[in-house]
């Protein structure tokens, strides 16, 4: 079954994840454009051109292509529709979903991920072929809805790399924090982030929080101090919205 066809600028992990992703469930892939490549033919005898270039460089690739009525899409989060320039459609589609490599980003695809689309509908269509959830993010919220994605991704990853770091320091199995990552994940996914937070912050334990701070390595005492700050703000909001809950009363065995 051909669901349509479509070239690719941008063999990257982003681009060859959802080329895969297409092409498995039907769609053909007309051509893949490397850097350096004329991309002026790219919308010629296709329904769709996806660029999945750098953001800063999708407003040049896009002035390359000569104009026809395949739908020009760029896979970029955070810009707008605009940034296709003078194409009549354009598209917008962005997996939240990480993809790390083109095998685990065409699993991930067609796993149930949700995809923030906008403009030409061909792109919710794109979104349906794959068995993704869509969503549509206004123009103006584009930026607030990317940053969002960067800080449950990029840094979790950063929060991921300090862990990983103190521990090999320690010499104890990074996988042990794994798991307690996992579990506090799955907390907070079944009761929110102000049910879920304990520790020494949700206590109002300001003596402990001392003490892991005059422990730490100088160059992780920043990141620390950022974080305990804000797992206080949060406790402080938690207290006052949450009936009944008293963060300096928690348990003395949580984390």
């Amino acid at each position: 079954m051909n669901l349509g066809s479509f070239s690719l600028i941008g063999p990257g992990r982003a681009g060859l994840s959802l080329a895969s992703a297409l092409t498995e469930r039907g769609w053909r892939l007309h051509h893949t454009y490397r850097r350096g490549d004329d991309v002026a033919q790219a919308a010629r005898d296709v329904d769709a051109v996806v660029i999945a270039v750098p953001d800063d460089a999708i407003a040049d690739v896009a002035a390359a292509i000569a104009p026809g009525s395949a739908v020009i899409i760029h896979l970029s989060g955070a810009k707008p529709l605009t940034v296709l320039g003078h194409h009549e459609n354009r598209g917008s589609f962005h997996p939240l979903v990480s993809l790390p490599d083109p095998a685990i980003g065409a699993r991930r695809l067609l796993d149930g991920a949700t995809v923030a689309v906008a403009g030409h509908p061909l792109v919710i269509g794109m979104a349906e072929s794959l068995g993704a959830s869509s969503i549509e993010v206004a123009e103006n919220q584009r930026s607030l809805y990317h940053a969002t994605a960067a800080i449950a991704a990029n840094h979790l990853v950063v929060l991921c790399a300090q862990v990983e770091e103190l521990a090999a320091e320690l010499d104890i199995p990074v996988a042990i924090y794994w798991e307690l990552m996992s579990s506090t994940l799955a907390n907070v996914a079944e009761n929110g982030a102000l049910r879920s937070l304990t520790g020494p912050a949700a206590r109002g334990d300001s003596e402990t929080l001392a003490i892991h701070l005059a422990s730490l390595p100088l160059h992780h005492r920043r990141l620390y101090e950022t974080m305990a700050a804000a797992a206080t703000q949060l406790s402080t909001r938690g207290a006052d919205s949450l009936e009944g809950h008293h963060p300096a009363q928690g348990d003395d065995d949580d984390t």
